[in-house]
């Protein structure tokens, strides 16, 4: 007995070979359309290199943004429904980004590039400068510096990142070594702040591995210690160590070298600090126990800041900040800039504006040289198309 609306084998394999036929008609149908497609696009693209030429010959800017609104509005009101519009604006948002880069592309080639305010040199000036930094003798910042300069440069140190800002703004100092990054505890948003607020820029960085140390009174045993002193950072990095000796207080100093100096200064055996190996030497401390911090491959990356608009001609990396407009999509068109010049951003950060609540300012690393012209012509883009754009420097 046959069971009702079931198609023979022959039946279902006919209709099969009818459903291939009919896509693949419709795929020759798309590409069919592609073709148009890609043929309008490359006329377009030559129009738009006209109105570059116009551009050029007149001043003007690329970015219009009355009329790229306009041109958006326009393409949306010629489709039928809301879900083709979205479609629609997204495309010609891209098709327009695409427009404005092969603008900057004819602007770069015809010599209107936007020159840089930043002078490439060879080598840093290191001979006879002043260096500050923040904390004291023994600091990681000290270290860092001592590294990157040499153990015979001049140098002094201030309490606050500020303060270490101001030293180099007002000439007291030619360079200043900042911290900005660790790399279990992340970034030092001080300093990027400080970057963003003052007229001061990268030239260079140095990477110290961390080891803290547990470091005391010659003479300490450890079942005396009742206070531990250190950075809240780097007590945060000691907790495991820290945490299987349950009756030590812990109490957070501005640096580890104010922490070390401290135990130093009070001579009470039952006080302790967290730090460098060279701070114990600096203040005359014995190492009670080495490689407290959990993490093994713990360093920071430090930042060397002037207030010069210089960089090194074999830079490699550039660092810049930038404000985009709180709307949709307007992150993503600002790091098309990176993708469509071939450059590959190696970070991005983003900090809160003052003032401005669910606005953010982004921090982007990049490789690349102040002098290259692929460099040159996503900064062009970004510094037309950002609120604000700054170069913190190339290093």
């Amino acid at each position: 007995m046959c069971k009702r609306g079931l198609a023979s084998p022959g039946k279902r394999e006919e209709k099969k070979g009818h459903d291939n036929m009919d896509l693949l008609k419709l795929r020759e149908e798309l590409d069919r359309i592609d073709e148009q497609i890609v043929r309008l696009y490359e006329e377009r693209m030559e129009v738009s290199s006209q109105v570059a030429d116009y551009k050029i010959q007149t001043g003007r800017k690329v970015l219009d943004k009355t009329r790229e609104e306009e041109k958006l509005r326009a393409v949306r009101a010629l489709t039928h429904n809301d879900f083709n519009a979205r479609g629609v604006q997204e495309l010609f948002e891209q098709i327009i980004s695409m427009s404005r880069k092969l603008q900057y592309n004819k602007l770069a080639e015809q010599g209107a590039q936007a020159k840089l305010p930043f002078i490439g040199v060879d080598e840093l000036d290191t001979a006879g400068v002043r260096v500050v930094f923040q904390g004291a003798e023994g600091a990681y910042s000290h270290m860092a510096m001592l590294r990157y300069f040499g153990e015979d440069v001049n140098c002094f140190h201030v309490d606050t990142f500020r303060d270490a800002m101001c030293a180099i703004e007002e000439g007291s100092a030619d360079y200043a070594v900042l911290p900005i990054e660790n790399s279990t505890a992340g970034i030092v948003s001080e300093i990027y702040d400080l970057l963003v607020e003052y007229e001061n820029y990268i030239v260079g960085e140095q990477i110290i591995k961390i080891e803290h140390c547990l470091i005391g009174l010659p003479g300490t045993d450890l079942g005396q210690i009742k206070t531990v002193f250190s950075h809240p950072q780097s007590l945060m990095q000691s907790a495991r160590y820290l945490n299987a000796h349950d009756g030590w207080s812990q109490i957070s100093m501005q640096n580890n070298a104010f922490a070390a100096r401290k135990v130093s200064e009070d001579k009470d055996m039952t006080q302790a600090a967290i730090a460098s190996e060279q701070a114990a030497k600096i203040y005359g401390l014995e190492i009670l126990e080495r490689g407290v911090n959990q993490s093994e491959t713990n360093s920071t990356r430090f930042i060397i800041v002037t207030n010069q608009k210089i960089f090194k001609k074999d830079a490699g990396k550039v660092s810049i900040c930038l404000e985009v407009p709180h709307e949709s999509g307007s992150l993503y068109h600002m790091l098309s800039h990176f993708i469509y010049n071939d450059l590959n951003m190696t970070k991005i950060e983003s900090r809160p504006i003052e003032g401005r609540n669910w606005e953010y300012r982004f921090f982007i690393d990049f490789e690349g040289n102040l002098a290259d012209g692929a460099v040159k012509n996503a900064l062009r883009g970004l510094r037309e198309e950002a609120r604000n754009m700054k170069i913190l420097g190339n290093y």
